[in-house]
């Protein structure tokens, strides 16, 4: 194998790796904030680890010039738009974690592999049978994971879930912009656009706490400077060289690090039954990623 795919691989893994314990320190950080601060301060930080790069391919040509103030204006909307969408999967994900476990909420959020080609039948694609196959096993392994004999499922469960739904929005809108624009630029911009809506909601409707930031430093810089700044980086990197194949599932991996993390660091329980859900949900996320079918309008 090639040596360049054979190391885009490994900095995904590590990647994977990032954003799966990511779960625990968004988790931990709950005992010193409320959600919407910890997301502020976190894509604030992570905005930070961007800025030299920019700085630096910039200075080296490499990056792409905004010339003109429409173009600035152009930028600005899409920023706002992704930044936006960024907020509300990021802000609803941040509240379900305040009553969920990190292995719960990584497998959840990993539903939006799924719901992205879902998305596409509003958009004149037909998802062939692999998503729907996915589709089946996704929610059953929910049901195992997340709903309980009495047929209810936990307030923490449901606002990760819906978070999902926002994060295969993100993932469709960065699909459309990505070709268009600069990522770093664009990527560096949307999280400005969510700490800055994040920390003005917190404004309304926490406690905002100097102390309290200080505080919970550790799970802030884990999930700001490595989740967001340093992951993010890998993967732009990564994806250069990296399959396609070989990127989807790898990054898949996120879920199973997530409950790992959360089950070695936090001590949080995981019973057969969730388990076989994760399992499942895992199977899901594999299949839609291996087979997928040709977008045919």
């Amino acid at each position: 194998m090639n040596r360049h795919v054979v190391r885009a691989d490994w900095l995904l893994l590590i990647t994977a790796m990032i954003w799966g314990c990511a779960f625990v320190a968004q988790r931990s950080g709950m005992n010193y904030m409320g959600p919407f601060t910890f997301t502020g301060v976190r894509f604030m930080l992570g905005a930070c680890v961007l800025l030299p790069l920019i700085a630096w391919r910039h200075h080296h040509g490499v990056s792409i010039q905004i010339t003109s103030v429409s173009a600035g204006m152009d930028f600005l909307r899409k920023s706002l738009l992704l930044g936006g969408v960024l907020f509300c999967g990021a802000g609803l994900q941040q509240i379900g974690m305040v009553h969920t476990t990190a292995g719960k909420g990584g497998f959840i959020t990993g539903l939006y592999v799924i719901l992205v080609p879902v998305f596409g039948l509003f958009f004149g694609r037909r998802p062939g049978w692999s998503i729907w196959a996915a589709s089946v096993l996704a929610t059953l392994g929910m049901y195992f994971l997340s709903i309980t004999d009495r047929f209810t499922m936990g307030t923490g469960d449901l606002w990760v879930l819906a978070s999902a739904f926002f994060w295969a929005l993100h993932v469709m809108i960065i699909g459309w912009l990505s070709p268009q624009m600069d990522t770093i630029q664009l990527a560096c911009a949307q999280f400005w656009v969510c700490s800055v809506l994040s920390l003005i909601t917190a404004g309304f409707v926490e406690t905002v706490s100097f102390a309290a930031v200080i505080k919970g430093a550790v799970p802030l810089l884990y999930g700001g400077l490595l989740s967001v700044g340093i992951a993010f980086t890998l993967q732009v990197v990564a994806q250069k060289n990296a399959p396609p194949a070989h990127a989807a599932i790898i990054m898949s991996l996120e879920t199973v690090f997530a409950a790992m993390a959360g089950w070695l660091i936090l001590k949080e329980p995981m019973t057969l039954r969730a388990m076989t859900g994760c399992v499942l949900m895992l199977a899901g996320m594999l299949i839609a990623q291996l087979w997928p079918a040709p977008s045919r309008p």
